[in-house]
């Protein structure tokens, strides 16, 4: 009897952290993620369509509207669904998107000609990386959100710091370790696992989020 007693008083606690550790992790899994794919999916392409300066500026517009459009639907989502809902609908969308995997090209969308070359560059990346892209810049500030509404005494800014690290070593480890040790298929594959841990991590938080409603879970009063 004190035996289980003991172990409802510390199920919180062990909660708390269990969703701390997995929004942590699904935050810098998915800033590394965002910032990786950008060099992966255009350099395959880059022989599609001539490998000219315009295949990069396509790209790079591409991933920027997509990065806007992953905050419009954190905000969305958060603005106008309980929170029960936002995990119901994110995590539906995050696990269609293991349809996607790996990021390799169809040679069918390949051009068979110069035409209207920048529509197409974007055709390709839509439906390719589109949704995944998408989600993956939601990431960040869904899960400050979802953070501060379960654990109110938390601060949840220390996630951003965690994306901004996610990034920077996406940054840096692409031309000094992805690069030169793997091929453009390896970094596929490789990114499609990075991907697969990124929705494991987001399946576990959901789960806590899920049976604990609306209920926040308990804080540790340092904050």
């Amino acid at each position: 009897m004190e035996e289980s007693r003991c172990n409802a008083e510390k199920a919180p606690g062990s909660t708390t952290a269990q969703f701390t550790a997995c929004c942590a992790l699904a935050t810098l899994l998915s800033a590394f993620l965002v910032f990786q794919i950008q060099p992966v999916i255009s350099k395959m392409i880059l022989p599609w369509f001539g490998g000219g300066p315009a295949v990069w500026t396509s790209c790079m517009m591409f991933f920027q509207v997509m990065l806007l459009g992953g905050y419009a639907y954190a905000y969305s989502i958060n603005r106008f669904l309980s929170l029960r809902n936002q995990v119901i609908v994110h995590m539906v969308l995050v696990a269609s998107c293991l349809l996607f995997l790996p990021i390799i090209p169809n040679e069918a969308w390949k051009p068979l000609d110069g035409n209207q070359p920048t529509w197409r560059i974007l055709s390709v990346l839509l439906a390719h990386v589109g949704l995944p892209y998408l989600l993956l810049s939601a990431t960040a500030p869904l899960l400050q959100a979802w953070y501060a509404a379960k654990l109110p005494g938390k601060i949840p800014y220390r996630l951003y710091a965690l994306s901004n690290a996610g990034s920077l070593f996406a940054l840096l480890s692409f031309p000094f370790l992805i690069e030169p040790l793997m091929d453009s298929s390896m970094q596929a594959y490789a990114w499609a696992a990075g991907f697969v841990a990124f929705t494991l991590f987001c399946f576990g938080m959901a789960v806590i989020l899920v049976r604990t409603k609306d209920d926040p879970l308990i804080a540790d009063s340092d904050g």
